[in-house]
This record gives structure tokens, sequence and C-alpha cells, in this order.
């Protein structure tokens, strides 16, 4: 059995988890209970007060900026995600963490700006991030898994960080086809180019929720943004072929270049090489409920000075994802005064068509493999599952569980590492949640020197 190392920072987690607990429980009795009757007096402020609580902003209409803003082409973003880590048991025993990250975006539709309608199609985009960098914010410093699949996926490219900007257009009906034609180009994240994967984003652990595999043998985070361009091509509705083309460089996820490596590597522009991303899919909608599913496939080559780093690389991943069951849609009969828990002001007219219920239960995967001369992991994959509206009246919440599996190259002593997280998202309103959750590492880099390792916590987010 190995030992344990010893901790001096080491704290009982356990009344802090107890205290967040009791906080879960008082927001589901807040967020389940109806709104307060208002008397006649009050009923605009309490109009106003709900259009707050149940919109999608933290920071309202912005005294109506944001309209004003919208109708000139121009959509702002912002969120907060702050995650805690409760290490139960680990490497180096128990031990409390909080992680954070704030993002902001905008795109622009320049036809709404100019009025030109020959830009029809035409955006701009541009996003940068602020994580948490202070050196006691990482988790894994003391479960010290493989970086992969470290138990927080905010601790590459920590500080201030220019994510991407760059133009977009779509070609608004070519060959008799919507949205033929997409081309993007600028300074871009290949990792929200390819692999779109929504549901995967709603977990806390790096493996899952950013590098999938492919992040652990090239640069494929969140943080690795460079030039490039992509192309995709969609002749129908339900099917599509895109490739992409971008600048490979080394130490792309340094947290000490803030996104602002324009020239690569400026010192020796030599190492400057070429990175290849390809993929082809399908998004079915199965039946009379329109199930969506993505099932896709696509490889990459990532290029690099051989002299120094060995081979280029390259790799293949499948994705299949499907919802598997829509719980029912709201009726005409909502007019009557029912509701689908989405919307308590709103009631379906009878005569209009009602929406798909967003309420049901979704399956993810993904499959990826390298060759395992040059890669850490020639082989991983991930799988789970997310039901939206479980509990009654609680149609917004989000039951999730994932495992994820990754197989070493090279070594000899157990080879892989598997994570399981399992998770509750409380959508407390219409701009904020929080999420408890529970992590387990099996053989946390690999081997069965580290031990393995329990991590209980929540995940809260605010979007403004």
């Amino acid at each position: 059995m190995p030992v344990r190392k010893s901790d001096s920072r080491r704290v009982n987690v356990l009344p802090v988890l107890l205290g967040l607990a009791f906080l879960f429980g008082l927001f589901l009795c807040f967020s389940q209970a109806g709104p307060p009757v208002a008397s006649a007096s009050s009923s605009e402020r309490g109009s106003t007060f709900a259009q707050w609580w149940s919109g999608p902003n933290f920071t309202g209409d912005l005294l109506g900026a944001r309209d004003t803003l919208d109708d000139r082409g121009l959509k702002i973003t912002g969120k907060w995600r702050g995650a805690f880590y409760g290490m139960l048991d680990s490497e180096n025993g128990q031990r409390g963490v909080f992680d954070q990250e704030i993002v902001f975006g905008a795109t622009l539709d320049l036809a709404k700006l100019t009025g030109f309608d020959a830009l029809n199609g035409l955006s701009a985009f541009g996003e940068t991030r602020w994580r948490d960098n202070r050196g006691d914010s990482n988790p894994n410093d003391t479960v010290e898994a493989s970086t992969m699949f470290n138990p927080s996926h905010f601790q590459s490219g920590v500080g201030w960080r220019l994510l991407t900007f760059g133009l977009k257009y779509t070609t608004p009906k070519l060959f008799g086809a919507k949205d033929f034609l997409t081309l993007t180009g600028g300074w871009l994240r290949p990792q929200r180019e390819f692999i779109d994967q929504p549901l995967s984003k709603l977990f806390v652990n790096n493996a899952v929720e950013s590098s999938k595999g492919v992040g652990g043998n090239i640069p494929f985070s969140s943080s690795f943004s460079t030039w490039g361009g992509t192309i995709e091509v969609k002749p129908l509705p339900w099917q599509y072929t895109k490739a992409g083309l971008f600048m490979s460089y080394p130490n792309a996820m340094s947290s000490d270049n803030h996104g602002l490596m324009f020239q690569g590597c400026a010192s020796d522009p030599s190492q400057n090489m070429l990175m290849f991303m390809g993929e082809t899919g399908i998004t079915p909608q199965i039946g009379s409920a329109k199930l969506p599913g993505r099932y896709a496939f696509g490889g990459y080559f990532y290029g690099q000075d051989t002299a120094k780093y060995g081979n280029s690389k390259y790799g293949f991943y499948w994705q299949a994802d499907q919802m598997l069951f829509r719980e029912a849609s709201a009726t005409a009969s909502s007019a009557a005064g029912a509701s689908d828990g989405k919307s308590l002001t709103t009631p379906v007219n009878a005569a209009e068509t009602p929406a798909l219920s967003k309420q049901g239960l979704r399956l993810f995967s993904l499959f990826t493999c390298a060759p395992p001369d040059n890669n850490r992991y020639p082989f991983y994959m991930q799988g789970g599952f997310v039901y939206e509206g479980l509990l009654p009246l609680r149609d917004r919440d989000l039951l999730l569980a994932v495992v994820g599996l990754g197989q070493y190259a090279g070594v000899e002593d157990g080879s892989n590492t598997a994570v399981i997280e399992i998770g509750y998202r409380l959508q407390v309103n219409g701009w904020a949640f929080v999420q408890p959750y529970f992590q387990y590492l099996s053989r946390p880099n690999g081997t069965s020197e580290v031990a393995n390792a329990s991590v209980l916590g929540f995940l809260a987010g605010v979007d403004f």
C-alpha cells in the first residue's frame, strides 16, 4: 500500500459540506414556492421584479440599453462560474478549495449595424476571460491526478486571457439550402469549433468538460487560441461536413502569454506549424417527438517540430448524442390556467401549436483514439446522461451523471484513470443555478502510486 503524504493544511470539510447541503435545501424550498401575492398598489413593482427574476440575465435589460444595442446588432454576454471542491479522501488527505472564472463575449451583426442587406449573414465576434490564479485554488494540488483528469476544468490559462475574435459568415440561402455554407476566420479556439457536445459542458471534471481525451495529447483546451479558419457545408438540414486549418506552436496554453501569442513562437518561427481538423456528421430529429441527436466522426493532425518534440500527432474520434425520451408538451388546456413550469406568466394560446417540451432524457458519448508511440492517451471514452425536469415542479432542473475512462501509453502498473461524476443542477431562477456534485477518481494518475480520490462540492453560476 502506498504511504500517503502528510499535509499540514488538512482541514475537516464535513461541516462545510453540511452547510452547503442546508443552503441547497433552502434554495430548493424557496425556488418551489410560488410568487408572493401582490397588492394592487404593488402589482407593477411585482411585475418588474418577476420579469427580472425569471429573465435570462442578472443585469436585466440594462435600463433599456440591452434592447437598444440588440437593435443595432450588438449582443453582449457574460457569465460567472465558481466551484467548491471538498476532497473527502485523496493522496494528500482532506481539503477544501474554491475555483472560479468570469467570461465576457460579444457578437455584432454587421447587416443590422450598417443597414446593408448585402452583409446579411456576416457577423464579428470576440471573447475574453479571467480565471482564478491564486496558488491555493487548484484541487489537483491535493488529488494529484494527471492534468487531463484534474477535478477542476478552470485551471488552464489562469488570469486574464483573450480567447477569440474574428468574422463569421453564413449564407442565408444557397443552392436552395438554408445555412448551406459557413465560413469562420480569425483568432479561434479549435475546441469550440469541433466536438460540439453541449451536455459535457455541464460537468466539472476537466477530462469530461474540456479535454475529452484529445486535450491529453495535443493542445485542445479552452485556453488554446490560434490563427485559423473553418469551412462548414450543410447540404441538408440534418447533415454537415466541417474542416479547419490552424497554426500550431509550442507552449500555446501557458498562462503567461494571456492568449496574445499572435506570432506563435516568436523566438523561433520555424516551430510554427499547422493543425488540421475535420468532422462530418448527421443531426437527425427522430419520430413525432423530433428527438434531436448528433452522430459525428472526425480526426486531427497536429504538426510540430519533429526534431524537438518527436513525430507530429494525429488521432480520431466518434461522437454519439441522442435524446431518448421527451416529456409531453404543454397543451391548449394550459390556457385555462395550467402551467408547464417554464413560464408562470404566459399561458399557451389554444390556437397555437405548443412548443416541444425540453424535458426528458438525453444520452451522450465520445470515443477517441491515437497511436500509442507518441500520445499519452491512445484511448479515451466518456458516456453519460442528463435528465431535465425529473422532479415535479422542477421542470428546469437537471440530473446528470457521466463516466470517463482514459488509457495511458507506456504505464505498466495500471494503465488507466476512471472518473465518475454525478450532480443535480438546481435552476434557482432565470439566470442563476447551484449544482451539488460528487466525483470519484480511480487511479488518478494512471497507477496505484496515487490514492483514489473522492470530491464532494458544488458548482454555481450567474449569467449577466
